[in-house]
């Protein structure tokens, strides 16, 4: 097989790229099992990098990493899926800054999550849903994401302290809507796949109290309990004026998982309808990355690095890997640790460089807390500012008592 040479520096790596050769290091000084890699993961990325300054991209070897590749790799119409003759995917570009759109997703999220704490009250009142009512709701959510997804994201990061519950739902609502943005599906999908993460748990109303705000390890009842939360979701839901195909097969099957170890029905791989597949994603990142009454939040670059574990068995690999790059390797919001021990926390992403985003320096390096914040592009730093920074680690939130929300509310 001919080989077609081109060095890069490792900070361009990108998803499809073949690594064939690197900075004139032994390939048996690295971890890597064979000589050459293909980067498929933002993981790969990492790996790559703490090995190497620049490498050899072989194009011959690399693969297409187009939009409408991705799209074909996922089997959209696969498991009974409502996503189904969508056309070409849609190009989205950030068209508002986040201090333009922050105003704007702050009062959508706001009236989103009132509407989430009254569906509760109307679900155990027996008041019926209203799937327009959903839709409208989540409207401006969509439209925000998909103006700017940072600016959302920057937002739930302040609000980490209010109630579980109904943030799980608006914050899933909101991920779904970059998740599709980043798949390329049409503003109408998007509603749609918001609309399926505020009623995803919806039948939680329906279960005991001390089952769904748990303190410790559910019981074997108890979780099997739990799992009709999925039956009583669909019993609303099916009784809603409408429902859409892709809500309904959303909602029952997003805890199905790739290796057939979820539930109800047991389904793996492409059994499991592609909405479902990613609002799996979307529910477990949430949960994982949100202080519960039994558990810390997680930094979300964290959890991240989680789910990359468990793809292609919990979770198909590459939309993992599509979800990870609608919301940053190190998501707009995380506390992060540069190389010159300062904290900063992530303002916005690359999309180019999803390991260099911006970020405003919180503190000095004595993790001290600094007024004069600073803002930096990692990606565009000017040659006289000094050493170039990068990020050494992410950091838990609130880690050093940085409280976001006192700085920026």
């Amino acid at each position: 097989m001919a080989v077609e040479e081109v060095r890069l520096n490792v900070n361009e790596l990108q998803p499809g790229m073949f690594v064939c050769r690197l900075d004139g290091r032994a390939w048996e000084t690295t971890p890597f099992a064979l000589q050459g890699v293909m980067v498929r993961t933002v993981d790969d990325i990492i790996a790559v990098r703490q090995h190497a300054d620049y490498v050899y991209i072989d194009r011959v070897r690399s693969v297409d990493g187009t939009p409408e590749a991705v799209l074909m790799s996922l089997d959209l119409g696969g498991g009974g899926s409502g996503l189904r003759h969508l056309g070409p995917p849609t190009q989205y570009r950030i068209s508002a800054s986040l201090d333009e759109e922050i105003p704007r997703i702050k009062l959508a999220a706001n009236e989103a999550q009132r509407l989430s704490r009254r569906l509760t009250e109307d679900l155990r009142e027996g008041r019926r849903l209203s799937i327009d009512e959903i839709n409208t709701a989540v409207e401006p959510v969509v439209a925000s994401v998909i103006r700017n997804p940072d600016a959302y994201f920057w937002l739930a990061s302040m609000k980490e302290r209010d109630p579980y519950a109904y943030n799980h739902a608006v914050n899933c609502a909101a991920l779904m809507s970059a998740f599709g943005r980043q798949l390329g599906f049409p503003g109408s999908v998007l509603v749609e796949l918001a609309s399926a993460g505020m009623l995803m748990d919806l039948g939680m109303a329906a279960l005991p109290e001390g089952t769904v705000n748990h303190s410790s390890p559910l019981t074997e009842a108890q979780r099997a309990a739990m799992q009709q939360h999925v039956e009583a979701s669909l019993a609303q839901i099916d009784a809603a004026p409408g429902t859409t195909p892709l809500i309904r097969s959303a909602v029952a099957h997003h805890h199905e998982r790739h290796d057939g170890s979820g539930y109800p029905s047991g389904r793996r791989g492409f059994e499991i309808p592609l909405e479902a597949r990613m609002l799996g994603i979307v529910d477990s990142f949430d949960a994982m990355s949100s202080a519960r009454i039994y558990q810390p939040a997680s930094a979300r670059h964290h959890v991240l690095q989680a789910l990359y574990r468990e793809r292609d068995r919990l979770f198909q690999s590459e939309l993992v890997e599509q979800f990870s790059q609608s919301i940053g390797v190190y998501p707009t919001g995380s506390l992060v640790e540069l190389s010159s021990g300062e904290v900063a926390v992530v303002t916005a992403q690359n999309s180019a460089r999803r390991l260099m985003p911006k970020v405003t320096v919180l503190t000095r390096p004595d993790k001290t807390v600094n007024p004069a914040f600073r803002q930096i592009d990692l990606w565009q730093q000017p040659e006289a500012q000094g050493p170039r920074l990068t990020i050494h680690r992410a950091l838990q939130p609130g880690a050093y008592g940085l409280d976001l929300a006192e700085f920026f509310l």
